[in-house]
């Protein structure tokens, strides 16, 4: 029902962990708890609420529409136009690349390849050369550059640990 919602569990009893995983909770914090582990963390949860509800609009030849970022699965450039993919549908953005780059420069974002940008939270699988994305409604998948492979895996990996 609160899809930005982020859930902290504070206690001292770690058994609960495991638990807790099954119900994406943002942080699992132990007492005693400091002050300041308190306030990064919540730092942290209020970083992504902005990023995943932060208004991107996207200028095609007909108008602009805006989504939010946590709508966006995908940039691909196809020649001089952009492809910018939302969870519902694809809109031909007038933008470059450089644009979509730089506008996107959150943490669930990455580059995998000069031709792609894609949302983490939207990734499902990947090998050396491709990226899986899955969303309501359909799939898709980036190309993964072989010079951009450990990045985008350290990337990711930082990713999924934030979301934890």
């Amino acid at each position: 029902q609160y899809p930005y919602i982020k859930i902290f569990i504070l206690t001292s009893h770690a058994d609960y962990l495991d638990d807790a995983m099954r119900f994406h909770v943002f942080r699992y914090l132990s007492k005693p708890l400091e002050k300041a582990r308190l306030f990064r963390n919540m730092k942290d949860a209020l970083w992504q609420l902005a990023a995943d509800t932060r208004p991107v609009v996207i200028e095609t030849g007909k108008g602009a529409v805006t989504r939010s970022a946590h709508e966006i699965v995908m940039a691909e450039a196809q020649g001089r136009r952009v492809l910018v993919r939302t969870t519902d549908q694809a809109y031909p953005s007038t933008q470059g690349m450089k644009h979509w780059e730089k506008l996107l420069e959150i943490g669930c974002f990455t580059r995998t390849h000069r031709s792609y940008i894609v949302n983490m939270r939207y990734v499902r699988a990947y090998t050396s050369t491709l990226v899986t994305l899955e969303f309501p409604g359909g799939s898709c998948t980036a190309y993964l550059a072989r010079r951009r492979t450990q990045e985008f895996r350290d990337a990711y990996l930082l990713y999924v640990e934030a979301m934890r």
